[in-house]
């Protein structure tokens, strides 16, 4: 019987953790325990729990190791989750407990697997046995041992938020529910599009029955999300996620930007070209030394953008008309532009044949290439890292502890931003040549991936400190929660409008320093070849991360990963290809745009509980009386 003094879970919190923590338990028996071995194409031998082998290849690989210790962790597992789903629903105060016993056990049966995996792998890689013709290196964790994970984790943290301090904490992620809701809808439905529309991979060549196809198609599901995230566990996949995210992470501050100022701005494909222009007029004709040529190309890709974002913003403001609307039209304008000045060397003028300069020769639509002064370095060749090897230092990653540290430590002191930024700075290069580690740099050295990847993160720390640190931020965001009340408190309503657009338009035009100066699209030029798209998915990227800097950047590289992993699932599924990508994107704006369907005591319990009630009818004539 728990003490009324102790700290209880609350109904809901209790009830939840109980859930995921059955669901995990029968899940041991009824989904996929692990993969012992995968073939390309997807089938492959699965362990089931408590310990029976089914194989879909049709070639088990021979001398399986003993899982025995594996087996004998998953029953340790299973013996947790029923007591973490006991104390989810009897609201014991040691539920946070139980569901950290159950995360390091669940983790300890991933180790363990994968451990006993690794002694034949590395018996026959030292015979001299090329590791792709291993079968048990492409083995690993699958749903069924996965999901005790998840559910020890929810009881967690439905048990610590009984208690004041990791409650209030935990109060302030309350935001991230709606992205997190919405991210698990999203996986829901793709799932059943997945089991509607692929069949279980198999190689046994003959029809499966009742339970093969029920484990086949759950490890079916399975394998495709783990390869749409498979770029996170190989360096050169995750090399290429940075490359397709630094534009994503410009056009989606350019999005969150304009929210935050109560605008839409759909004009970011437009602003994206007007900046590309822009550069590659700077960088191929500005005549001016390398130490300047570089920023001054930079500072034209912003303009061209800003130009581009304060024609909708000046009209919003002096005319009232929709910015959504204008920034759509002059999406088409601006692609109108880049055709015209890349298209072609030539254009008729009133029967005349009129020559422009801007067309490099050939039949290819791109620009002359950009001066070597304006052109930005690739990370891996900044980094020394070739394709025969190479190491990466610890620096970096010590200078960001130091910025945390000193960031929390002085919490009184005003300008801790900046001493935590320059104590960073200074600590990661001085130890910048001291500490390195060896890396696997297949995959690395061909990429793509420049300088652009650090102007995004500090992008995104400037409209963090702009919006939120300034007078001018103060203004924008006041104008974006209610114009008619900022301009009552004597903010100026349509000079902030501009504003925004044009600051927006700048951030989306800065995509162009990734693509034009960083040669994303193999060379340093203009190309008509442009993926204009990637402004359209800004806005995805932009409610994905709530309009927040730091949320901005990591949804912009979770859809690089996504994007990189759609590209592998296209080369090993029959049906299903990279196009389910595009699907999850739009499924993902669609249940964020309904709140993950999320009710409001969920979301904002707070305010709901200072609103007053809604008054019948004959209450407020009673009051009136």
């Amino acid at each position: 019987m728990t003490s009324p003094n102790r700290p209880q879970p609350t109904v809901f919190a209790g009830r939840l953790a109980a859930l995921v923590a059955i669901v995990a338990a029968l899940g041991l028996f009824v989904f996929p325990f692990a993969t012992v071995y995968r073939s390309f194409d997807g089938p492959g031998t699965l362990l089931l729990f408590p310990g029976r082998l089914l194989d879909f290849s049709g070639f088990q690989p021979e001398n399986i190791p003993n899982f025995g210790t594996t087996l004998g962790l998953g029953w340790a597992a299973f013996a947790l989750l029923l007591l973490t789903a006991f104390a989810g629903l009897a609201r014991q105060s040691w539920l946070w407990i139980a569901g950290l016993l159950t995360t390091l056990i669940a983790l300890a049966t991933i180790v363990t697997f994968e451990g006993t995996l690794g002694v034949p792998v590395r018996e026959l890689v030292a015979q001299g046995t090329p590791l792709r013709r291993i079968p048990f290196a492409t083995g690993a964790a699958n749903l069924g041992m996965s999901l005790p994970i998840a559910a020890g984790l929810v009881g967690l943290i439905a048990g610590l938020a009984a208690y004041p301090g990791p409650a209030l904490w935990l109060d302030r992620l309350r935001g991230a529910l709606v992205p997190l809701a919405s991210l698990l809808l999203t996986a829901a439905v793709g799932t059943i599009v997945l089991l509607i529309v692929e069949p279980v991979p198999s190689g046994l060549g003959a029809p499966l029955s009742a339970a093969q196809q029920w484990f086949g198609k759950v490890d079916l599901v399975w394998f495709v999300y783990t390869t749409l995230f498979s770029p996170l566990t190989n360096l050169g996949d995750f090399v290429q996620s940075l490359m397709l995210a630094t534009p994503l992470i410009f056009t989606g501050l350019s999005v969150a930007f304009a929210f935050r100022a109560g605008l839409f701005n759909v004009g970011a494909p437009g602003q994206m070209v007007m900046g590309a222009i822009f550069a590659m007029l700077a960088g191929v004709y500005l005549p001016l030394p390398p130490v300047l040529l570089m920023p001054a190309t930079i500072l034209a890709a912003a303009l061209g953008g800003g130009l581009w974002g304060a024609i909708p913003g000046f009209l919003k403001a002096r005319f009232g008309s929709s910015e959504v609307i204008n920034t759509i039209m002059l999406n088409y304008i601006a692609s109108g532009l880049l055709v015209f000045l890349i298209g072609s060397s030539t254009f008729p003028f009133f029967g005349r044949e009129v020559s422009l300069p801007f067309k490099a020769p050939g039949y290819e639509a791109r620009s002359h290439e950009l001066q070597p002064g304006a052109q930005l370095p690739s990370l891996p060749q900044l980094f020394g890292l070739g394709s025969d090897g190479g190491s990466l230092s610890w620096a970096p990653l010590l200078g960001l502890a130091v910025f945390a540290v000193l960031f929390l430590l002085l919490r009184r002191e005003r300008l801790r931003m900046w001493i935590g930024l320059t104590a960073g700075v200074l600590v990661t290069l001085i130890t910048w040549g001291l500490l390195s580690f060896p890396v696997n740099t297949q995959g690395v050295a061909e990429s793509h991936l420049n300088v652009a990847f650090f102007f995004a993160i500090g992008a995104a720390v400037v409209f963090g400190i702009l919006l939120w640190r300034t007078s001018v931020g103060y203004e924008l965001r006041a104008v974006g929660l209610s114009p008619k009340a900022a301009q009552y408190g004597g903010i100026n309503v349509a000079r902030n409008t501009v504003l925004a657009m044009t600051i927006a338009g700048a951030l989306a035009g800065l995509s162009a320093t990734h693509y034009v100066q960083g040669a994303a699209l193999d060379e340093y030029r203009l190309k008509q070849s442009l993926p204009t798209n990637v402004g359209f998915d800004g806005i995805a990227v932009a409610l994905l991360g709530l309009s927040t800097p730091a949320g901005v950047v990591a949804s912009g590289v979770f859809f690089g990963v996504l994007d990189t992993g759609g590209l592998y699932l296209d080369q090993r599924l029959t049906v299903v290809d990279r196009d389910i990508v595009t699907v999850l994107k739009a499924l993902l704006v669609l249940f964020i745009a309904a709140k993950g369907f999320l009710s409001r005591r969920i979301l904002n319990p707070v305010a709901l509980a200072i609103t007053p009630p809604a008054q019948t009818l004959p209450q407020r004539a009673k009051e009136n009386v």
